[in-house]
């Protein structure tokens, strides 16, 4: 949000930043203060941008709440969907999302959980007024003119910041064609089904520590070598060395040239291991042999 409102040239001092739970959720009470405070400072809020699916925990905020504020203070409401948006295919799953049908806007990545070639990314706006080309259009003389034989509706040029661009929308139309809705549903359904399988075999495996129950298909866990199971957690040095843990472990499986897993800390807690499960040729073989192989690679530490 802070680059956003660099390149938007309104400042980052004028980003208000809104409290999350533990689960990484949106606190409503929250932003209606954040509202209430931007005011009186003598700013004018216009926008909140909610997001579902967060980066590191894949978590939802709740739309609703959320869209209600919005409503009574007149804000645009917007919602980063770019990562847990595909979830709207799954019927199982849609439920995360739920008030998402009231957002003023929503972006979404396709090419994240769904796998679509990247860059392929939506801007979805409720409005249906043309309000992309009256934001956007600079109406030159020399472009998309509107006394064209054809429908000028086709030239969305004008519509985008960059105007001329690739036609990154072909190649998802031609995924969506190929494998159908049912077909993108099942992608979606079989990558949050691994995911709770990995995050049931993590809970099983001695050594392996689960942050926080998975929402979507973000897998936080810790690895606690032998040397340290045994130490009290409530000392600083047991957090001081399982900190080191995944960094040590990341080293050596990139030079292993087996697996690229991410990892970082989170508010409290020390650097633990993001697994991110979404292609579709991944197996349950292939997750027990992540967490056969971290095992493998740290437990000498």
């Amino acid at each position: 949000m802070k680059k956003a409102a660099a390149f938007l040239g309104i400042g980052t001092h004028n980003v208000y930043f809104v409290k999350a739970d533990d689960q990484g959720k949106m606190i409503p009470e929250d932003l209606e203060i954040q509202v209430q405070k931007a005011k009186e400072e003598g700013a004018v809020p216009f926008l909140v941008a909610a997001t579902s699916g967060t980066t590191v925990l894949g978590a939802f905020d709740p739309l609703d709440g959320i869209a209600d504020i919005c409503e009574k203070y007149n804000l645009w409401f917007h919602v980063d969907g770019s990562w847990g948006g595909s979830a709207l295919l799954s019927r199982k799953y849609r439920k995360l999302l739920h008030g998402i049908s009231r957002a003023d806007s929503v972006a979404w990545n396709p090419h994240k959980m769904l796998m679509a070639g990247i860059q392929c990314c939506a801007l979805l706006v409720k409005d249906n007024t043309d309000l992309l080309k009256r934001c956007h259009s600079a109406e030159a003389s020399y472009l998309f003119q509107q006394d064209k034989f054809y429908d000028v509706r086709y030239d969305t040029g004008d519509k985008s910041i960059q105007c001329s661009r690739r036609a990154d929308a072909f190649k998802f139309w031609m995924m969506w064609k190929a494998l159908g809705t049912i077909g993108l549903e099942e992608r979606v359904n079989r990558t949050l089904a691994l995911s709770k399988y990995l995050a049931t075999e993590i809970k099983k495996r001695d050594g392996f520590e689960l942050l926080w129950e998975p929402e979507y298909a973000n897998i936080c866990f810790w690895y606690i070598p032998p040397s340290l199971r045994e130490m009290d957690k409530k000392g600083p040095e047991y957090w001081q060395r399982l900190n080191q843990v995944a960094p040590t472990i990341k080293e050596r499986m990139m030079k292993k040239g087996n697996m690229m897993i991410g990892y970082q800390p989170h508010r409290d807690k020390v650097n633990f291991f993001r697994q991110i499960v979404i292609s579709p040729q991944v197996s349950r073989e292939d997750m027990d042999f992540v967490l056969d192989e971290i095992e493998l690679l740290g437990r000498d530490l």
